[in-house]
């Protein structure tokens, strides 16, 4: 079948491969310059710099997969590390790389630096409590009305709140519990080494979007970049794309097409089907978004006990969740990147306050004195990073109308809006499409 796969994010070239390798003829329309969607860089070179501090999980078995089929040496693109929360004192939990999974997180929880036996007591007791039920809550349930009585709240602003936040993006008073569970069950006490951080050492163009487009090029497939598609309408048994026809093309006619999948954000899928399933549209349109915050700076040496720490934040002066040192360090100081998820409540403030308030973060952390500069070198806000994974939140299905799909992050599933999600939707539109 001829399938036309509108946006060229993560999502959609899981579905133009896959679709391509099922033996269709598959054209790929993306409206901007660069493949990549929400996880891009600036541009091809080694060098790019990347729209946000993006990580991987060993459990993203369909990416994994996904980045070998097109020729990604995925041991050297990604560094591996067991799973650790650590703070930059030290203090913390380290997963191990071996052993029955639950029993690695209960020897975790039991070795954790920073808290007191009361607190792993708590988390053991939480976390067999979690295994006991099956990871399932009530579908309407909150992450804090899960912790409601337990576990200490040491062990809930230290080490759950840490990875609610960077998994759904979502505040853990809003954020939903039966999603939460299972991004637990499947990483953290699934597979072994399905909790392990995936740390990238490329940029992120080329750990998928850049090899894919070269991948569908040398196998047939069209990939037009620079091409926005304005509008859908039926044609027969087959799609028309407003706008998918462009300069470069020796038709002046529309093309037609037998399957569309549309892998583009929410707003554009909702805009796009408007008039055709107005239901549908209005589902998409209604999903509320959560902004992410990247900010990169350069400041003076000191010992990281990982490459990835925690920071204690809160709402009031420290806004950053996590910090990174990855890649090619200078020899007289730490380049870092700071995340701020859940940053919506922060950027009501602006971006300047966000930037200063994360700073001043940085050196309470690590204990560096107001005589020591710290070089802001960028502060880059996503400000419909993910959609808000609510306990109350309604997403769309994959299926629009007969021939006409969805393929997103955003829609219906058991994860929230991680690169994982988007590849499982890519490809399931694909089989769909497919068949």
């Amino acid at each position: 079948m001829k399938i036309a796969v509108v946006g060229a994010g993560w999502a959609g070239l899981a579905a133009a491969v896959r679709a391509t390798q099922a033996g269709h003829d598959v054209t790929v329309f993306e409206a901007a310059a660069m493949p990549g969607g929400r996880a891009r860089s600036d541009d091809a070179s080694d060098g790019a710099t990347d729209n946000g501090q993006h990580i991987l999980l060993g459990g993203y078995a369909r990416t994994l997969d996904l980045m070998r089929t097109v020729g990604v040496d995925v041991e050297r693109a990604l560094l591996r590390l067991p799973l650790r929360v650590t703070y930059a004192d030290g203090s913390g939990f380290a997963l191990a790389p071996t052993g029955p999974r639950l029993l690695a997180a209960a020897r975790a929880l039991a070795g954790a630096r920073g808290f007191g036996a009361v607190d792993k007591l708590s988390a053991i007791a939480m976390a067999l409590a979690w295994r006991w039920r099956g990871f399932r809550c009530p579908q309407a349930m909150t992450v804090a009305e899960l912790l409601r009585r337990a576990p200490t709240a040491r062990v809930r602003s230290r080490l759950i709140e840490p990875l609610c936040v960077a998994a759904l993006n979502t505040p853990m008073a809003e954020a939903g519990a039966a999603v939460f569970l299972a991004v637990m069950r499947d990483s953290l006490f699934g597979a072994r080494d399905a909790s392990d951080l995936l740390l990238p050492q490329r940029p992120l163009a080329q750990l998928l979007p850049l090899p894919a487009v070269d991948w569908l090029r040398t196998r047939g497939a069209t990939v037009h970049l620079r091409r926005r598609v304005t509008g859908l309408a039926r044609d027969g048994s087959r799609w028309r794309l407003d706008g998918a026809a462009g300069a470069d093309d020796s038709c002046g006619s529309e093309p037609l097409f037998d399957q569309v999948i549309l892998a583009t954000p929410a707003t554009d899928a909702a805009r796009l089907t408007r008039m055709l399933a107005p239901e549908w549209s209005a589902v998409a349109a209604g999903l509320a978004h959560e902004p992410i915050v990247t900010i990169a700076l350069t400041a003076p040496r000191r010992a990281w006990p990982a490459a990835m720490l925690a920071l204690d934040a809160d709402d009031v002066d420290a806004p950053a969740q996590f910090a990174f040192k990855l890649g090619e360090q200078p020899a007289d100081a730490d380049r870092v990147t700071l995340v701020v998820s859940a940053a919506g409540r922060w950027l009501a403030r602006g971006g300047d306050a966000v930037a200063a308030a994360a700073v001043a973060q940085y050196r309470r952390a690590f204990d560096i004195g107001a005589g020591e500069a710290i070089e802001l070198a960028s502060v880059r806000a996503d400000k419909r990073a993910t959609f808000r994974c609510t306990a109350d939140v309604v997403r769309p299905t994959m299926d629009i109308l007969p021939g006409l799909r969805a393929a997103a992050d955003w829609v219906a599933g058991p994860y929230p809006a991680t690169l994982e999600a988007a590849v499982m939707a890519g490809e399931a539109a694909a089989r769909a499409s497919g068949s």
